[in-house]
């Protein structure tokens, strides 16, 4: 039996999607006076889309990007910091 690795890649323009998003997101849920961590953190627990706020439309941008590639790059600019 041989252990198969799979890799995981996102390109260069889809991440700076990603970071513009979460910048959205994060200062939509600040601007409505919620922890913006701590519904982020939930949002991708649970992918219940109630813990983003509709606030400057980012409850629909946040949805359109893939829990694994967000928590790749997330992972990505905590390792690079």
């Amino acid at each position: 039996m041989q252990d198969k690795t799979m890799t995981f890649s996102i390109g260069g323009n889809r991440e700076e999607d990603i970071k513009k998003v979460m910048s959205t997101v994060y200062a939509a849920l600040q601007e409505k006076g919620y922890n913006p961590i701590s519904q982020i953190v939930g949002y991708i627990l649970s992918e219940d889309p109630t813990y983003i706020t509709t606030h400057n439309n980012a409850r629909s941008l946040i949805r359109r990007i893939d829990r694994d590639e967000l928590l790749q790059v997330l992972v990505k600019s905590y390792l690079q910091s």
